[in-house]
């Protein structure tokens, strides 16, 4: 099968949701002015560089209450910080919670009981039981083509890491099971790691 996105797939769901997959989930934590917080998914994140470490997440769709994005791209545009919580599979019913449409004085905290400390170097709360946590300055922000299309850029600043995540030395991801995103309604959990060395290494 060909299809140009322009001209539609035909299918009953749209297959590009599903054909980079897995992919890692960013729940990103954000204050507004006003102090009210947010908590947030965005399955469009990842690392993006090393030195100094550097993160992005996309956002892709926008509210009323929010004119033309959603809460967690609105309180970064005012405040310039965020912070990125990892999602482990424990945590996937707490984390679905927080995916809704809420209006933009929900706490997602409060409302789906979830726990929270503040951040070490950014004025903002982060998920207390989370495998890590990336605090983050904001670097830019790109519109991208098409409506509410954002991609937030940030600096790392601070990094927490829990405690039993750690063995011998090594942030061991078998040890909570990161949760990741598939297609249409579809999350997949990592179980299974193998090494793979580099030609040369």
């Amino acid at each position: 099968m060909f299809y140009r996105p322009e001209d539609g797939h035909g299918l009953p769901h749209n297959p590009f949701n599903a054909v980079v997959s897995p992919r890692p989930i960013g729940w990103i934590s954000t204050r507004g002015t006003d102090g009210s917080e947010n908590l947030a998914p965005y399955s469009f994140f990842n690392a993006v560089a090393y030195v100094p470490p550097q993160v992005m997440f996309a956002s892709t769709s926008a509210k009323p209450d929010r004119g033309d994005t959603k809460d967690s791209v609105a309180n970064i545009r005012d405040t310039g910080v965020f912070c990125v919580n990892i999602v482990e599979f424990a945590m996937k019913d707490l984390m679905n919670q927080t995916s809704g449409a809420w209006d933009k004085g929900v706490d997602e905290f409060d409302d789906a009981g979830i726990a929270r400390d503040a951040c070490e170097t950014i004025a903002c709360s982060r998920v207390s039981d989370a495998p890590a946590a990336l605090e983050c300055k904001l670097t830019q922000i790109v519109q991208l083509p098409g409506e509410a299309n954002f991609v937030v850029l940030g600096e790392v600043t601070g990094i927490h890491l829990r405690d039993d995540c750690l063995k011998d030395g090594i942030f061991d991801v078998l040890s909570y099971n990161p949760l990741a995103r598939m297609g249409y309604k579809d999350y997949t959990v990592v179980r299974d790691k193998f090494p793979l060395s580099r030609p040369g290494e």
